[in-house]
């Protein structure tokens, strides 16, 4: 068939052939679109920091969020990595502290309560050494802490992060002294299996309301959460110890904290 025969033929279709062609083309078109983004999404959700304390590549410590910019914590925490990463341990010490060290994993809120019950009237005060974890966790202990009206305390070049300022809040008081690393972000998921992006964000609204309520009934101001809400979860946001007692996550000056040590 010649050229002429061709673009004649194309002229005596009617116009509903061609409407439906050019249609079938656009919809060829945008599902491949569609593929493209799914599988773009997937990548993206899969490079999210998942949960496992004990996996090695997981950052401990991630960049804060200033002014839209990554950079350093102000100050840089004592303890190795090594130690953080490990699954939270309590120790003891002296003058009725009870040191939290670790990383808060699942199953860390029935230890402490065990921990509280077996040395219930020698601890005064929870020190708290951690990067955080499970937030169902961390509301747990939390809860605890404020039913034994204990204090809660973060030292000197301790850090207090992610999900762990959550149970430094159930403190009746809370202490953070000069130079505490104190940081909050997003919630997000931390099993291994990544749901669909709609269960994503139901789960994520529900434990940010479950946190927010708990916040509050803490006395904590709802601008420590604000913070969270806007940092993405592979950074942290360091709160500074003016925010921390504009926002009620500490009861006392930093000052007077240092006297008292």
């Amino acid at each position: 068939m010649r050229i002429d025969d061709a673009f004649k033929a194309l002229l005596r279709l009617d116009d509903g052939v061609l409407m439906r062609g050019a249609f079938y083309a656009l919809l060829s078109a945008a599902a491949v679109f569609l593929v493209i983004d799914v599988r773009d999404i997937t990548a993206m959700n899969a490079k999210l920091p998942g949960y496992d304390p004990l996996h090695r590549d997981q950052p401990v410590l991630p960049p804060a969020l200033t002014d839209g910019v990554p950079t350093a914590p102000p100050v840089q925490p004592a303890s190795p990595r090594e130690v953080l990463r490990q699954a939270v341990k309590f120790e003891l010490k002296p003058g009725g502290v009870l040191l939290a060290e670790g990383t808060i994993d699942p199953g860390a809120a029935g230890r402490f309560a065990q921990e509280i019950e077996a040395r219930g009237e020698y601890v005064k005060t929870v020190m708290l050494n951690s990067p955080g974890g499970s937030v169902e966790d961390a509301l747990a202990m939390s809860k605890l802490i404020r039913e034994k009206k204990l204090d809660t305390q973060v030292a000197s070049k301790g850090l207090c992060a992610s999900s762990c300022p959550i149970v430094f809040a159930g403190g009746i008081g809370r202490m953070a002294e000069k130079d505490a690393v104190v940081g909050v972000h997003q919630v997000f998921n931390g099993g291994r299996d990544r749901p669909t992006a709609e269960q994503a964000m139901s789960a994520a609204q529900a434990t940010t309301a479950r946190v927010a309520r708990h916040l509050d009934a803490m006395g904590i101001g709802a601008g420590l959460w604000i913070n969270a809400l806007e940092t993405p979860p592979d950074r942290l946001y360091y709160l500074t110890p003016k925010e921390m007692a504009d926002f009620k996550l500490t009861t006392e000056p930093v000052a007077t904290a240092k006297k008292k040590g």
